[in-house]
């Protein structure tokens, strides 16, 4: 009895096993349809030739041009704002400076006029005293004084009336700058009502054709979208896909033999510039004439 219980336990073990075997095979099975659609997704890009690849490149290009240029008119106003707010604030703080100017000045002269009524005091003074000296050496030293002191009146009126003209000079500069601060002021409005504008109609324009990008961006080989980016960071105008114009590369004009002209017409292999680097097609395929 017990030899057949063991043989039965063992037979309920292989049974087992046998079972784990077959689910690992399924769970392989099942797994499988999830990896082809993977590579799928990936092989996407890869099932479209040459000649749409280089469309959609193009097209892509287009897109991101359209976007370039709204980028350039919006990036042009903000430069122009920030210049304006500038000249705005330099502006204000010129006019701050005037009026401490013209505060010091105004200082300046009230000091003169001290000065000149205490030179009139003093020669009342030694003019009373005149008529009491004793002999002739107080009676010049007094005289000298009275001199002096007729001197120090006569420099501070010539003070006080370079101090009025520099304070006119100040005054007038203030008011050319109110004037200047008004214009620039309405001009900073304008402008950022334009760029408000601008950005309030753009904003959709943008968020529309970068959509377009992104989808166009999914029928174009990793690598070669890889390629396309970085040859648009290099090049001065965004411009990474040209076609040909007037015999030569449309992005950096270098004339293009006749053969490479047929070979880029013919559509069978990505050719790029030998000069720029960029990725070159025929005018037929941009849509030219």
């Amino acid at each position: 009895m017990a030899k057949k219980e063991q043989t039965v336990e063992k037979q309920e073990k292989k049974a087992g096993s046998a079972k784990k075997g077959n689910a690992k095979t399924v769970d392989v099975v099942e797994k499988l349809p999830e990896k082809k659609a993977d590579a799928k997704k990936q092989d996407k890009s890869e099932d479209f030739s040459i000649e749409q690849k280089l469309a959609n490149l193009y097209r892509l290009q287009s897109i991101l041009s359209e976007i370039d240029k709204i980028k350039t008119l919006r990036g042009e106003l903000p430069l122009e704002v920030q210049d304006l707010e500038d000249e705005v604030a330099g502006l204000h703080t010129r006019i701050q400076n005037f009026q401490l100017d013209g505060k010091d000045i105004e200082t300046a002269i009230g000091q003169q006029k001290i000065k000149i009524a205490d030179s009139h005091a003093l020669v009342e003074k030694y003019q009373q005293q005149l008529d009491n000296v004793r002999n002739n050496r107080e009676y010049d030293n007094l005289s000298k004084e009275i001199e002096y002191q007729g001197l120090e009146v006569e420099l501070s009126e010539k003070l006080i009336r370079e101090f009025t003209l520099k304070s006119k000079v100040v005054a007038e500069e203030i008011q050319k700058s109110r004037t200047l601060l008004e214009e620039r002021q309405s001009d900073l409005k304008s402008k950022k009502e334009e760029l408000n504008e601008i950005i309030s109609e753009t904003k959709i324009q943008e968020e529309q054709l970068r959509e377009k990008a992104k989808q166009i961006e999914t029928t174009i080989d990793p690598r070669l979208l890889t390629a396309f980016k970085r040859i648009r960071k290099s090049a001065r105008n965004g411009l990474a896909v040209v076609y040909i114009q007037r015999d030569a590369c449309g992005g950096c004009f270098n004339k293009i033999p006749p053969q490479r002209q047929l070979d880029i017409k013919l559509r069978k292999k990505i050719i790029v510039c030998e000069h720029c680097g960029r990725i070159m097609i025929d005018q037929q395929l941009a849509g030219v004439e």
